[in-house]
């Protein structure tokens, strides 16, 4: 009796890592102090000795049952920019810059090449959020979850001069609401997904017209990671008042957060363009708009309030990042809470 013939197998582990090393120290930046392979990540905060009152931010997450799809698929390169755009976009809105990153894999067995591509994915979500992977681990379950599945999460750290944190405390009646497009369902609503399609590989490699693709490949298509978008516009000189990440619960339960009492976001439904995704999950299984929008982002993943005179200036800055941005709406005075009309 040994520790494989109980379902662990240390060597795999050991390949995992050697696998990955490289790919990891792509996403490294000044202030990472050692590598891969020691008990914890380390990294300098001398950088921001000069901040007046610097204050760290953190978030934590993971992809839900978007997994599932990834699963049937057979395709685990991406699935992790959605582990990491979940933990940094979360953090962005309070605007902090993320710092570094750490995931964390459970499995029911290890398959280092699977291992490997996962981890890709996540360091292509760290490059893309200018935040580097300091560590993580890969655990194994066995007998706890099917030899073939896994769960992903993940957790970041920002940091932020208190002077600058984005907080709403500024809002006032007459601000600009924009929005940032979405790349789809993002992660969060899958579970509905999942009973609104049939979770197999016929179904999901099913071409569809109004997707011009497949299901499962716009349904797999990785979350948008917002932070340079926010970075271009904060570095441009535009104040941004309020932040709201668009994640589960949609517009309903996600953009009061952003919010301060007696102001209230009036949302226009037709100020952008909805990805055909979820018309075809609308009528599909005949959901209700209202649920809709209380479940999924709708084709909008971050929504920001900025000052009338800074509108333009915004949106030339989010674009500029490769962002499609839209001016969505207004704030009012009224009860805390948003109107989509």
């Amino acid at each position: 009796m040994d520790y494989r013939s109980a379902g662990v197998d240390i060597e795999a582990g050991y390949k995992s890592v050697e696998l990955i090393k490289d790919v990891v120290a792509t996403t490294n930046r000044p202030e990472v102090i050692g590598g891969l392979g020691g008990f914890a990540g380390a990294f300098s905060m001398s950088r921001y000795k000069n901040m007046e009152d610097p204050v760290l931010v953190s978030g934590t997450d993971g992809c839900g049952t978007k997994v599932k799809l990834a699963f049937i698929m057979d395709k685990h390169d991406t699935i992790g920019i959605d582990a990491v755009a979940m933990c940094v976009n979360d953090i962005v809105c309070g605007g902090a810059e993320p710092l570094f990153f750490l995931d964390y894999i459970a499995c029911g067995k290890n398959h280092p090449e699977k291992i490997a591509k996962i981890v890709e994915g996540v360091a292509e979500g760290c490059r893309q959020a200018g935040c580097a992977l300091v560590g993580g681990e890969t655990a194994e379950h066995p007998g706890l979850m099917p030899e073939d599945e896994y769960d992903l999460a993940g957790f970041a750290v920002g940091i932020v001069d208190r002077k600058d944190i984005i907080d709403g405390s500024s809002l006032c009646e007459g601000d600009v609401l924009i929005g940032l497009a979405s790349t789809g369902v993002h992660s969060n609503g899958f579970s509905l997904v999942r009973k609104v399609f049939d979770m197999t590989e016929d179904s999901l490699g099913t071409y569809y017209d109004e997707l011009s693709g497949k299901l499962g490949d716009v349904l797999l298509t990785p979350t948008r990671i917002y932070v340079r978008a926010l970075k271009n516009a904060i570095e441009a000189g535009v104040k941004l008042k309020a932040c709201s990440h668009i994640t589960g619960g949609g517009f309903y339960e996600n953009v009061p957060r952003m919010l301060k009492d007696g102001t209230q976001a009036v949302i226009r439904k037709d100020s952008y363009d909805i990805p055909p995704i979820f018309k075809l999950m609308k009528d599909k299984a005949d959901l209700d708009e209202k649920m809709m929008y209380n479940t999924f982002n709708m084709g909008i993943g971050m929504v920001v309030a900025v000052a009338p005179q800074d509108a333009d200036k915004a949106i030339e800055s989010f674009r500029a990042a490769g962002d499609k941005a839209y001016v969505i709406g207004n704030i009012a005075a009224g009860e805390k809470g948003v109107i989509l009309c």
